[in-house]
């Protein structure tokens, strides 16, 4: 190993004695902000208003990111500033978000990296318990997936919106890297794939040619499926490097997913009882569910209300009303906000035209 020189030497401890300095400057800034936050919270309970605003949050890293003259990449301002967020809420009011657990799913992963780090994590045993946790109270914000960038809608948390009286006050998406986790570090022996039906069906290509007659065994997450593998050395789990950590399980096969750019996005639910609507911020979604009688045209007579006011519809689902009549709910995003003068027009003639009409949320686009 090459010795570093005296001058080496001395401008590193100069450039490291830079660093301390504007290290405890920005902690004295921190509790700067962190004192404000407290003064802030005493204002929200005298007027009895919530400590988490989603679009107060996302104008915050907008307007930052907007104002980054680098050489920090725009891209991890949202993550140092959720943290210092958390960090400063929780000085207000411990935030309880629940989601599927136990600890290591891609569910807690999204949840950090939405709320931040200083929350009280409720893991839930399904995306059921999810919803149940948070309509009793329990939590004060569940975060369910809703949708994969290769498998589509995730279905049970649709049909809950259904039934549950939640709405969404959120979204944030993650990048999803599958990974083979196993207590020996070797793909012989492996007797079943236990993990998520999600997660096995991103990964079948991968599954088919690298273990074709392994059994696949679903079970309620990634997390669990790596616990499973941690207690039966004949399994093998499909999860999140976090969970391999968590279980101490070697990572087998790194990045197994069947689409390299694979992405799943998550809701952030709440009851509306105890958290109002987020305001505008600029760039919002609203989410809702329909359905119309079985005629024909009455899709399309759905749909010109959005197209005569200008509003632009994101995403376009239906799942089967379960009525054994053939009929259908339609899920649908669009852009914008119904303070919005001509958002509010197109709702308002859709709800006319509609059997059934619940609006599920309006919030901020995912800003990360």
């Amino acid at each position: 190993m090459a010795e570093t020189s005296p001058a080496t030497d001395s401008a590193l401890l100069a450039l490291r004695n830079q660093i301390d300095e504007v290290d405890r400057e920005l902690l004295s800034l921190l509790n700067r902000r962190a004192s404000l936050a407290q003064e802030v919270g005493e204002v929200k309970k005298r007027e009895g208003s919530v400590a988490f605003r989603p679009e107060r949050e996302a104008q915050v890293i907008d307007g930052l990111k907007a104002a980054n003259l680098g050489p920090l990449k725009s891209d991890s301002v949202a993550p140092i500033w959720r943290e210092i967020m958390s960090a400063c809420r929780a000085l207000e009011t411990p935030t309880r978000v629940a989601y599927l657990g136990p600890a290591g799913t891609f569910s807690e992963l999204a949840a950090l990296g939405f709320f931040g780090s200083s929350i009280v994590k409720v893991p839930c045993a399904s995306i059921d318990e999810v919803f149940r946790t948070t309509s009793a109270g329990a939590a004060d914000f569940g975060v369910v997936p809703v949708e994969n960038s290769t498998e589509g809608v995730v279905a049970r948390s649709l049909d809950l919106f259904l039934t549950e009286p939640l709405f969404i006050i959120g979204e944030t998406s993650l990048f999803v890297r599958q990974n083979l986790l196993r207590r020996d570090n070797s793909l012989h022996d492996i007797q079943a794939v236990v993990a998520h039906p999600q997660a096995l069906a991103q990964c079948h290509g991968w599954l088919s040619n690298h273990l074709p007659n392994v059994e696949r065994r679903p079970v309620a997450s990634n997390a669990e499926g790596a616990r499973l593998a941690s207690l039966d050395p004949t399994l093998a789990g499909i999860a999140s490097e976090r969970a391999g950590s968590e279980f101490g399980l070697h990572v087998v096969a790194p990045a197994i997913q069947d689409d390299p750019h694979n992405r799943t996005r998550f809701a952030i639910i709440t009851h509306p009882e105890r958290h109002p609507c987020p305001q505008a911020s600029g760039h919002d979604c609203t989410s809702l569910v329909v359905s119309v009688v079985n005629r024909p045209g009455a899709v399309h007579d759905m749909l010109v209300p959005l197209k005569q006011h200008g509003v632009s519809m994101t995403r376009f689902e239906s799942r089967p009303a379960r009525s054994g009549q053939w009929e259908y709910y339609f899920y649908i995003d669009v852009q914008g906000h119904p303070d919005q003068p001509e958002v509010a027009a197109a709702l308002k003639e859709l709800r006319d035209v509609c059997a059934f009409f619940k609006l599920l949320g309006t919030y901020p686009i995912d800003v990360h």
